[in-house]
């Protein structure tokens, strides 16, 4: 553990690949551009963004068997190191922070981010931490010393279910707009379908996991495909690949959709598509619509709780369709590929999506800035 106390640690389960890890690498990144000293807790030093830890964050691995078991050494390292402040996100995390810091009984100020929409999820899964989970945030998170959503959207929905006054929660969209995001844009794609010459490539990125649903991007490809050649991709890996490529062999699409599991960079490939696509049934934010259309990609979204209709600017900047609904996804896919969905963000738009923005907002709720 450190040996002098940090300006910030920020405590995340883990970094397998989801969007919500990659946000808090961005921001430890941006955190240490400005001369902070950081820690990253994770309750277990596992998954594919170990690697891109930046420079200077040091790693403190909890090897915690199960993410409850975490408590007691949450509360140790606040009571040892004594951060200057402590920053947690995703829901189980955030519970885990507030407890661990009742514990130590210290000072150290929490701040916690939710990253999805509680009602909504806790309706979607059946687990029963994932149902309770409202009930939970009713509970605990009057204990923050500060709560941060990275939506309105998110925001309105944490207030309601946590019975708590919307103006105690600060909306700080993800830091996904960055250098190197522009930089890495610009590595080659090693897959035959992007070559020239080739059917416009539809782009998905994101976990095979219900949320996503790709059941419906995929059914939507095979309307597409109807009346216009293209071929879809969709980059990630989880639990649902195999139902995936069952419906994939069952509508006929096995020599047009790809799954090629996690990709590092999923920036040359947004560059490169034809149109990105999310399909999900409901959001936090949804920061690959926001890097696609920094990258200069047409997007369709449906219009789902919540972040799209955020980040599309209620449609000005991509085309949203209802949940579910593979024909009006289709519909918007094609109108895109025909050339009826121009890319033209505000510069001054994307500004709110960037590190530099997004970071000087957490070191105000840090008490840093």
């Amino acid at each position: 553990m450190s040996q002098s106390p940090p300006d910030v640690a920020i405590f995340l389960r883990s970094l397998f690949g989801g969007g919500a890890e990659r946000v808090y690498l961005n921001v430890a990144q941006g955190l240490i551009n400005r001369g902070l000293k950081v820690d990253l807790l994770l309750a277990r030093a596992e998954g594919l963004y170990l690697n891109q830890i930046p420079d200077g964050v040091q790693l403190v691995d909890l090897k915690s068997p199960q993410l409850f078991a975490s408590v007691p050494k949450v509360a140790r390292y606040l009571k040892e190191v004594r951060p200057k402040s402590f920053l947690t996100a995703l829901h189980y995390p955030c519970e885990i922070s507030l407890w661990a810091k009742r514990l130590a009984g210290v000072e150290t100020p929490v701040i916690v981010t939710e990253h999805n929409t509680l009602s909504v999820e806790a309706k979607q899964i059946p687990q029963l931490s994932v149902r309770l989970s409202p009930f939970a945030a009713r509970l605990f998170y009057p204990w923050a010393d500060g709560i941060v959503a990275v939506s309105q959207g998110v925001a309105n929905d944490l207030a309601k279910v946590a019975h708590l006054p919307v103006d105690r929660i600060q909306v700080i969209y993800n830091p996904v707009v960055s250098d190197a995001m522009f930089g890495r844009a610009k590595e080659p794609v090693d897959h035959p379908w992007f070559k020239p010459g080739e059917p416009p490539v539809i782009l998905g990125v994101g976990r095979l996991y219900p949320q996503k649903d790709y059941p419906t991007l995929i059914r939507a490809v095979a309307e597409v495909r109807k009346q216009q050649p293209c071929r879809l991709v969709i980059l990630g890996d989880g639990p649902e690949r195999e139902s995936l490529t069952t419906l994939i062999e069952e509508l006929n699409l096995t020599e047009a959709v790809d799954l090629p599991g996690f990709v590092a960079n999923p920036y040359a490939y947004m560059a490169r598509a034809g149109v990105f696509v999310l399909s999900s049934a409901w959001e936090g934010l949804g920061n690959v619509l926001i890097e696609a259309l920094a990258l200069g990609t047409s997007v369709v979204s449906t219009d789902c709780e919540s972040g799209p209709r955020e980040i599309l600017a209620d449609g000005k900047y991509g085309i949203l369709a209802p949940v579910g609904d593979s024909n009006a996804l289709a519909a918007g896919i094609l109108t895109t590929l025909k050339g009826g969905n121009p890319v033209t963000v505000d510069s001054q738009w994307l500004e709110r999506f960037t590190l530099e923005t997004c970071v000087q907002k957490y070191l105000r709720v840090l008490g840093l800035a």
